[in-house]
Formats: structure tokens, C-alpha cells, sequence
């Protein structure tokens, strides 16, 4: 961006209130070298009327924000997160819901759906972002408290230029954040995001007063999301009724039994949900984790049940508990989901580079192969349109169903479960079992201080392995001895995460400790 000048060689008056210098939490007002401010915001290049500017519409009008300070922001292919009160103010919120809505307008799109989850800070950040999408002209649908693929699935069924949903998913209660999604319901990719951040480099427009967007409530988004679900073609909705499983749920506290109980409703299902008030206020870890999930697998092992669901607080997660209370883990969500889908729709199945080989397992006796794709989900999602993939997903209890959305969904994963438990008619901890064992274990390294690239040369060099993968770090696997090491450069911190899966838990750790030495050989050698 070019430096900010002022034309006249002075501020006028009425921007005397106003910073004009970058801090923690502020937005900047500025004037291009082309041009200066008059007092009605308008831009005005040296010897140009002012109506002459306006005769080029709202968008030729130059830029009144920079980007504020993002030091103490995660900004990434992921959005934008931190917390709140510190790195993430109404200010930032705004700044970054209008140069998104400023993106959209660019590419010919004015209509933005908004959804946000049950956080504390939920209607605070959603106020904040509405305000900035008006600033610039949008349309904005607001769906209001509703899971983030409700959002997704929104932008598809009302024909929107994007999303914004506003969840700070599995992170602790006092972090919030914007996700930013395209026009296919899917989050941004790579390639978005930098056009993304071009714009706000450059600066965007505001509008004036009469061209300000207008707010719309839209309280159908969680009905068409459920249709959406209750119309796959991988369902059987009248055996399921007659088949009424018990399950119990937990909720969190999060914002995605807005759509379970419906749908296990529409199911018939007898189920009860435990912490299911919207409020934010999480009463355990909110991460689905298998530590996580003592309360929900003693509730059901006290009701009969014979499935536990455990929801993330933005509802694009599902962990399993089985009849016995035990979790399944994270990665089975997926593994068991798959044979609902590839016994009536064949294909390839995509996963990411993290992700158990558990998937193989349960994808070999379809005869279809398992791609990898880079961690994150719009990278598997993408990867899943240019194969034409039926089902994928991530090991963290994110499923993918095109034939619903492209976006990782619990809901659409319970049905699922659900599914299989009736075509099966056998426990799911039975189900679990004839996938056999795998132990992953995970842990991190201080990164090389040499470039990556070449310790990732050096590592293949070193591993000799027969499956070498460098899409996203650098993956090595042993098929025929069924275990593999991922080591991926973390884009936020100075580390390196090492994921080992093997059969047992020994050879798991070997394996985690072989890496660990084989990166410190690398990067040695590159150091020379």
C-alpha cells in the first residue's frame, strides 16, 4: 500500500478524533498519493470536483481503513481467530467482516449469510460483523445461532456470494473468530485467501449512507439444513424410525443440537441430550476428545444407550461412545460412516495426511482407494471435487458428504452412525473391532532452523520409505508393516508435529522417536 499523504498538506477537521496511526485493536484512516479526503469522505484527485468522483460509483471511491494490528490474531487459510477482549476487538471483527464483504463485492456478490455459535462473545462478534458488511454495501442474511455447515449449506440453498460464520470451533471458551466461506459453501482455499489479503493490503470502500446494506433475519436455514440431511440417498428414514435407537448426546453447550435434536427427532430416535442449553458456557474441554468424554459414557452405560454422541461446540465434529461408555476414538467416526455410503455410491474416499489408516481399512473391502490430501478441510474438500469422491472427512470426527454439502457435518455423521447401526444389527463396538487396532500417538519438535524444503529432501533420503508424501510437511509409510509418520511444520508456532501410527502402541512410539532423530539427521546435514 502506497504511503498515506494528505493532499492539502493537512488533515481537515473533521477527521481530528480520528487515529491515524496503527495500534492494538484499531482501524487507520487514510488518503492515497492519488487523492485527498473532502469532508464527506468522498475521494477527490488534485483539481477534480468532488461530483465527478461520485459519478464513478461507491466502489471507485478510495479506501478509510487499513488493517489493524494482527499481532495478537491467528490469521490463516483457517480465518481469523483470538481472544476476545485482547487480539480480538468489535473494531477487528468489523474491519475484517467489511473487507470480506469488500472481496465479495469485487467478484460481483452482495448477498452474505451470517451464523454464529453459542459463544459468550457470540452476539457481541455478530453485531460487530454485521456492522462492517453494511459498512460496505452487502446484503447480509443473518441465520442466526445455528452450526457452522448450517451456515454452509445457507450459502448454497439462498444463492449467496459467501459466509461468514462466526465460531471459534473447538477452541476454549474465551476465543471467538470468522470463518470465511465462498459461494460453494466451501471455506476459502489458499488461492482466495491471498486474493483476499491483496484486497486488504490495497484497501477497500466504504459505502455512503444510502448505499449501506440492510440486514435480513432468515429462521429457515435449520429446516433446509435438515431436509438436506433427511433427503441423502444413503438413508433408510422409515427403518430407523421403527428401529428407534437410543442414543445420548453431548452437546457441549455448543450450538449444534439446533440441528440434532431434529434430526434424531425426524429419526425416531429415543434420545436425550445432555447440556444442550445454547449458552456457551462449555462444561468440559470442548474438544471431542477421548478424554474428554467420561460424562457422556457413563450416562450411557446408566440409560442402555446404544450410542454416544459428543458434538464440538460448533457442531462440524462427532466423536462416538460405544454401549459400554468407551470412546471410539475420533478417527472412527469416519472409518465407520464410510461402508453407508460406498455400498450405494463406489468411489474414492479422501482423507488427510493425518488421518488413521483405519480408513483403509475400512475402505478395502470396496475396492476403492483413499487419497490424502494437506491437512485442513477445504483441502480435502477440494480434493474431493476433482475426484468425484462420495464420502471423506478428516481423523477428528469430520465427516464430508457431498450429496449434503462439501463442509465437515456431526449431523449428517450421526445419520450416518445411525444408518449403519441398522443395517448392521450388531453393537458398535463389534463394528470398531473388525477394523483392527491401530495406536497413533502425537508430539512435537522445535523446528530446524534451516529451510524446510531441504530437510524434507533430506528426510526421504534418510526414512527410505516406501510411501513418501510432500504435499504437507513430509509424510513416510510402511504399508505392509501398517504404520506411518507424519512430521508438518506448524504455520503458528516454531514447531514441528509428529504424528506415529503403528499396531501397537510400542511400535508407535519407535516409530515417533525414529522420526524424531531422522529430522535432527536432516537438519544437520542441511546445516552441514
Amino acid at each position: 500500500m502506497m504511503a498515506p499523504v494528505v493532499g492539502s498538506g493537512a488533515w481537515p477537521a473533521w477527521t481530528a478524533s480520528v487515529p491515524k496511526r496503527r495500534s492494538s485493536g484499531g482501524v487507520v484512516i487514510v488518503v492515497h498519493s492519488e487523492g485527498t479526503v473532502d469532508r464527506g469522505g468522498r475521494c477527490r484527485r488534485p483539481g477534480q470536483r468532488a461530483s465527478a468522483c461520485r459519478r464513478r460509483g461507491p466502489w471507485g471511491r478510495l479506501a478509510a481503513a487499513m488493517e489493524p494490528d494482527t499481532t495478537l490474531l491467528m490469521v490463516g487459510v483457517s480465518g481469523v481467530r483470538g481472544r476476545v477482549g485482547e487480539g480480538l476487538t468489535p473494531e477487528v471483527v468489523a474491519y475484517f467482516a467489511a473487507a470480506f464483504g469488500a472481496y465479495l463485492r469485487e467478484r460481483g456478490g452482495a448477498r452474505v449469510v451470517v451464523g454464529r455459535d453459542s459463544r459468550v462473545s457470540g452476539p457481541m462478534v455478530r453485531h460487530a460483523a454485521l456492522a462492517g458488511l453494511q459498512s460496505v454495501g452487502c446484503e447480509v442474511i443473518d441465520v442466526g445461532l445455528v452450526p457452522t455447515p448450517t451456515v454452509q449449506v445457507a450459502v448454497r440453498t439462498l444463492g449467496a456470494a459467501g459466509g461468514l460464520a462466526l465460531t471459534a470451533s473447538h477452541n476454549p471458551v474465551e476465543w471467538n473468530a470468522l470463518k470465511f466461506i465462498g459461494p460453494e459453501g466451501i471455506f476459502l482455499d489458499p488461492a482466495e485467501h491471498e486474493a483476499f489479503a491483496a484486497l486488504r493490503r490495497r484497501g477497500f470502500a466504504r459505502a455512503r449512507w444510502d448505499e449501506l446494506g440492510a440486514v435480513h433475519p432468515e429462521p429457515g436455514a435449520v429446516t433446509a439444513h435438515l431436509e438436506r440431511i433427511l433427503r441423502l440417498p444413503f438413508l433408510d428414514v422409515e427403518g430407523l424410525r421403527r428401529r428407534a435407537v437410543r442414543v445420548v448426546v453431548d452437546a457441549v453447550r455448543g450450538a449444534g443440537a439446533v440441528v440434532l435434536r431434529p434430526l434424531l427427532e425426524a429419526l425416531g430416535c429415543r434420545f436425550e441430550i445432555l447440556h444442550e442449553e445454547p449458552d456457551g458456557r462449555f462444561p468440559r474441554d470442548p474438544e471431542p476428545r477421548r478424554e474428554n468424554l467420561g460424562e457422556l459414557g457413563a450416562r450411557v452405560r446408566a440409560v442402555g444407550a446404544e450410542v454416544g454422541f459428543a458434538l464440538d461446540p460448533d457442531g462440524d465434529r462427532l466423536a462416538l461412545v460405544d454401549a459400554d461408555g468407551q470412546p471410539v476414538g475420533e478417527d472412527g467416526t469416519l472409518a465407520l460412516a464410510l461402508p453407508v455410503v460406498l455400498r450405494r455410491q463406489p468411489g474414492p474416499v479422501v482423507v488427510n495426511l493425518s488421518t488413521s489408516q483405519v480408513v483403509e481399512a475400512a475402505a478395502t473391502p470396496f475396492g476403492v482407494p483413499v487419497l490424502r490430501a494437506p491437512v485442513g478441510e477445504v483441502h480435502v474438500a477440494r480434493r474431493m471435487q476433482q475426484e468425484g469422491a462420495p464420502i471423506g472427512g478428516e481423523g477428528n470426527g469430520g465427516v464430508i458428504v457431498p450429496a449434503a454439502h462439501y463442509g465437515r457435518d456431526a449431523a449428517v455423521a450421526a445419520a450416518l452412525i445411525l444408518q449403519r447401526l441398522l443395517e448392521e444389527g450388531r453393537p458398535l463396538r463389534a463394528l470398531v473391532e473388525a477394523l483392527g487396532r491401530f495406536v497413533i500417538l502425537k508430539d512435537k519438535a522445535p523446528r530446524p532452523a534451516v529451510p524446510w524444503a531441504a530437510v524434507a529432501e533430506r528426510l526421504r533420503a534418510e526414512a527410505r520409505a516406501p510411501e513418501v508424501d510432500l504435499q504437507d510437511g513430509v509424510r513416510l509409510a510402511w504399508p505392509a508393516e501398517r504404520r506411518w509418520v507424519h512430521l508438518r511444520p506448524s504455520n503458528t508456532e516454531p514447531i514441528v508435529r509428529l504424528i506415529a501410527e503403528a499396531p501397537t502402541e510400542p511400535a508407535a512410539r519407535a516409530l515417533l522417536e525414529q522420526a524424531r532423530a531422522w529430522m535432527t539427521a536432516a537438519a544437520g546435514a542441511v546445516a552441514g
